[in-house]
This record gives structure tokens, sequence and C-alpha cells, in this order.
């Protein structure tokens, strides 16, 4: 049976943005898609209010990035917060990127908040200090696409940390074997990012977006990061399985 992940899509794209890439989920289903396990997935626009009507149906459910502040006080984001709490309580397995990351920090006890190293655009470095799943690439750095100035600047009690740079430490994370969060984005592509950064060229300094762009000479692991994402969802609904089946 296909792997049914449910998408809780976090923003809209910029209009500029939408014609080529569509949106956040929509890139998600890409990159998830490509990994090569038969994998069906669901979107569903939270800022709009959209939430799955049966929640029991999915595999995993997925937080997108947004421009959103996750410890913000918007109506939606308070919504999210309490359902992925429940969700979390259910026993579901949840994944999270940049926002969707933050987010699930936050609900589950760490700390999130706009971080006094600000922006980071472009390819970033990390050091890999565990591997989320075992038998896949396993790189001792990990380059990813980001855009982001909020950080978890404490992790949730009992989580590991998986990936850290020294501007950004606490990058990647996983808990109780059924939560997987990186700040990077692995669903970006090059043109995407490039195209993110000359829209928002306004906000940054001559000198720091010549540096973003730049960056982008670099590969990124976004698809290293899909294969361990959907690898994840997969090897945890083996494991709830098989607890079933002891019971």
């Amino acid at each position: 049976m296909p792997l049914r992940i449910c998408i809780l899509e976090a923003d809209d794209l910029h209009p500029q943005l939408q014609p080529h890439f569509h949106s956040f989920g929509q890139m998600f289903v890409r990159l998830l898609g490509s990994q090569g396990r038969a994998a069906s997935f669901e979107i569903y626009n939270v800022v709009r209010g959209e939430y799955p009507a049966n929640p029991a149906l999915y595999d995993a459910f997925l937080v997108t990035g947004s421009k959103a502040d996750s410890f913000g006080s918007d109506a939606w984001i308070v919504r999210l917060r309490e359902y992925l709490l429940i969700r979390y309580r259910a026993g579901d397995v949840l994944l999270g990127v940049c926002f969707g990351h933050q987010i699930l920090a936050l609900v589950l006890g760490g700390q999130t908040e706009r971080a006094e190293q600000g922006w980071g655009v472009g390819v970033h470095s990390y050091r890999m200090l565990q591997m989320p799943v075992n038998g896949l690439a396993q790189p001792s750095r990990l380059h990813m696409l980001i855009s982001h100035r909020d950080q978890v600047t404490r992790l949730p009690e009992q989580a590991h940390l998986l990936a850290s740079s020294d501007f950004c430490p606490n990058a990647a994370f996983m808990l109780d074997g059924r939560v997987l969060c990186f700040q990077g984005h692995p669903e970006f592509t090059h043109d995407f990012s490039r195209s993110l950064l000359q829209i928002r060229q306004g906000i940054y300094t001559p000198e720091f977006y010549a540096r973003g762009l730049d960056s982008l000479q670099h590969e990124h692991d976004g698809q290293i990061v899909g294969g361990w994402m959907i690898e994840f969802v997969a090897r945890a609904r083996q494991q709830r399985a098989a607890g079933s089946h002891r019971d």
C-alpha cells in the first residue's frame, strides 16, 4: 500500500513564483514522490483553515515552511499548534521543514524565536551529528537551501540533535522515532531560491544579497533529505504495524 502523507501547507507562494513552482505543497509532492517509494499526497492549506476530515487515513503529517512566525498569535497559527499537539499525542508521524521545524519544536516543549544571527539564505552547510535513518546516504556534512530568520533556540526534551552549524545550532532533530524536522528546505531548487532572493532583494543589504546568490553555485542535498523523510515514514509505519500485530 502506498504511503499516505498529509501536507499541511502553511503559506501561499508569492504570485510571481506560482506559475512555475505552483505551491509549497506541490514542491514537496515532487520531492517526496521521486524517492522510489509509492506514496500518495493530499494538501491542506492551514492558513485558510483546511484540515483533513479523517486524520487516521494518513501515515504522516508534513508541515511546510512559511513567512509567518511559529510563535505568532494569528488564529490559524494558534489552531495549527493545537492540532499538531493533538496529532503528536495520538501517536502520529510528524515531519517539519523551516516553519514546520520551528512550530513542532515549540509545540513539543522547545523554544523558537527571532534569531540574533539574522537572516540565512542560499546554500548553508551543517555538521551531521546523527543520521535519521540507517542504510541510506550518510554524509558528514549536509548542504541545504535556506531562507529564514527565526530559529529553534532550545530543542524539546529528549529530542536528538541531527545537524548543527555555528549559524544555526539546532538545524535538525528527531524525537520518539516519529518526529523528524529540518530547518533547511529540501524541496527548494536553485532556481526557486534564486527567484525568492530576487523578490526579497530589498530587505537585504547589497553585500548579503550578493553572498546569497554566490552560494547558489554550490550543490545542495535536498534529494538526500527527501529520501530520509520518506524512509522515516515508511519505517515508522512498519513499526506501528508490527506493534499492532503484537497487541
